[in-house]
């Protein structure tokens, strides 16, 4: 199957809901039933992120979104808010293509890494990010705005104990 990475639409904004809200129920078999029942990001968010151009989508062949990754700028890189993709294409690979439009993104801005924030041992997050160049944030090189999202998600009940915060440098800066 053929896949493009474009720049989100307005009106793709439920659809990436139910992109989101779909992708989480894998970890229930992971451990965590309650991240699955978590609330997909706001509606709104996403339009906004469409306006400002952080938000960008993976279509399928009928320009359908499949999956997503939205982004932000924190402490002079781009953070990786949610990157999600419909368990009917996973295995793809398609977090490559998905991560290079947020890293041209960071190019565009001037900054020099991605960050995220993820789980420790589920093998789709950091062990994978770590397979595509991530690494792990020393937790004395954490910034403020990053310890920020930390100190959020745990308000919202994730064990951080379980996360790691990660980076991968921007080629070409």
């Amino acid at each position: 199957m053929s896949y493009t990475v474009r720049p989100a639409r307005r009106s793709e904004a439920g659809t990436l809901r139910d992109i989101e809200r779909t992708a989480g129920q894998a970890f229930i078999a992971a451990g965590f039933p309650d991240v699955a029942g978590y609330e997909p990001t706001h509606g709104d968010d996403l339009r906004e992120a469409v306006n400002d151009g952080t938000l960008f989508v993976v279509a399928d062949m009928t320009d359908w979104p499949v999956g997503f990754v939205l982004c932000g700028e924190l402490d002079h890189g781009l953070y990786v808010q949610e990157l999600n993709v419909h368990p009917d294409h996973a295995g793809n690979r398609l977090a490559i293509p998905l991560l290079g439009a947020a890293e041209n993104l960071a190019r565009m801005l001037d900054l020099d890494r991605l960050t995220l924030t993820t789980f420790r041992h589920v093998p789709w997050n950091a062990p994978y990010y770590a397979r595509l160049g991530f690494s792990e944030i020393p937790d004395d090189a954490i910034g403020p705005d990053l310890r920020f999202v930390i100190a959020r998600q745990h308000a919202a009940g994730l064990d951080i104990t379980k996360r790691v915060a990660m980076q991968r440098s921007v080629a070409g800066i």
